[in-house]
């Protein structure tokens, strides 16, 4: 049940899921040439000051239509700037009946669930509970190993940079008839890992950085064995709770998602048709890229979470301590970096953003926010050409685009 592409260079998540090259912040599973030093992030860029709020609504709505035109289904964006409150849509929720892309939609988030899990991965660290610098070997003894593969030598830290060498556990689906065949397949997370171990590492713990949804699927793991609760339920009770984020959850084992939402669509091949694939197992995507959420909710997380609300200033520092994601910049994305659970970008107007972009079967989700957590946007997408990569950049480039202009317009003097 998982969506794959033949093509070089791109790598998919969560159930079906596939990431690409972005400058929010998921992306390809490829390896650098050099191993990574950490690095803390270039300067912020100079403080918002507020702009008319015609303006900025209508910078953002042309930049939603920008990424209408690149050929998906439908867009949905909203800004949290000096301005106020902006939003737009384009397309449509659904290709049969012409409805409206709603406002306050959920989506699925794919990889953006990679930042939930972090965050809890350094409370818990901060609570004295767990060590970055503990081996996977010492929480889950021998679930790592065949192959080459030994979760004595990799870290929880490494897991949680993408530095641990351990390979990807996804598998392809070529075809819209192979994904109905396993789309309501259930998986449990040992199993996801079991896949994974049937390969060699990508690289030595530590050497390089190559993007991999099992390292993921582990923390989920550990968290259950260091809280005796599931990943899903620290998530819920150590963030969505606290913040009131009443529109995200975890789906457990629903395979549909709340109303209102839009149809997710994929085209399997370039020529191929778009086919519906909102309904699926979640289980696939488990600590890795389960989770549901709406635009307003993630521009509220992200702000609260580099605002200082969910981590102490300590483990903070050290989720925003990065490594330069080498394969990213070598595919175009010059000052890529990732930190833990967190990726970071820069702007064309100077200073940069943090963020975490999720892509999960039909669905691309792009968040970005300020270091000062002042100004923020969420934007999603409701359809991907799955086997073309053209399109998919020139996607992933319209997207990149809506978030540079709408933080640097926030920070326009």
């Amino acid at each position: 049940m998982l969506v794959h592409s033949s093509r070089p260079l791109v790598r998919r998540f969560g159930t079906r899921v596939l990431t690409v090259v972005s400058a929010a912040g998921i992306v390809a599973t490829a390896t650098a040439a050099a191993p990574p030093k950490p690095s803390a992030p270039p300067a912020v860029a100079a403080p918002a000051v507020p702009q008319p709020d015609s303006a900025a609504q209508e910078r953002l709505r042309d930049d939603v239509r920008a990424v209408h035109e690149t050929g998906v289904v439908g867009v949905l964006a909203e800004a949290r700037t000096g301005a106020g409150r902006s939003s737009a849509r384009s397309g449509v929720a659904d290709r049969r009946t012409g409805a409206a892309m709603p406002r306050d939609g959920y989506f699925r988030i794919g990889s953006t669930t990679k930042t939930f899990v972090a965050t809890v991965v350094l409370q818990l660290v901060g609570e004295g509970r767990l060590s970055l610098d503990d081996t996977v070997d010492t929480w889950l003894p021998g679930v790592v190993s065949g192959h080459g593969n030994d979760g004595r030598e990799v870290t929880v830290r490494q897991l949680l940079q993408h530095t641990s060498g351990i390979p990807e556990y996804l598998r392809p689906a070529t075809s819209p008839e192979q994904w109905r065949r396993e789309r309501l397949r259930r998986w449990r997370p040992e199993q996801l890992v079991a896949l994974a171990m049937e390969k060699r590492p990508a690289f030595a713990p530590g050497a390089e950085w190559g993007y991999s949804n099992t390292n993921y699927v582990l923390l989920g793991m550990i968290i259950h064995k260091v809280t005796g609760r599931t990943w899903h339920r620290e998530v819920e009770r150590r963030i969505l709770t606290p913040l009131n984020l009443r529109h995200t959850l975890v789906p457990r084992l629903d395979p549909r998602l709340p109303d209102p939402h839009a149809k997710a669509y994929a085209r399997f091949t370039p020529d191929g048709p778009l086919t519906d694939v909102t309904v699926h197992d979640p289980s696939q995507g488990d600590a890795a890229g389960a989770m549901i959420s709406t635009t307003g909710d993630l521009n509220r997380f992200f702000r609260a979470l580099l605002g200082g609300k969910l981590l102490a200033p300590a483990q903070l520092a050290q989720m925003r301590q990065t490594v330069p994601a080498t394969a990213l910049r070598q595919m175009g994305l010059t000052g890529a970096a990732y930190g833990l659970g967190l990726m970071y970008l820069p702007l064309t107007c100077g200073g940069g953003y943090w963020g975490h972009g999720g892509d999960e079967a039909g669905f691309s989700t792009r968040v970005g926010v300020t270091e000062d957590a002042e100004h923020s946007v969420a934007v999603e997408t409701t359809s991907r050409s799955l086997g073309d990569l053209d399109a998919l950049l020139r996607t992933g480039r319209a997207l990149s685009t809506l978030v540079d202009h709408t933080l640097c317009g926030a920070a326009r003097p």
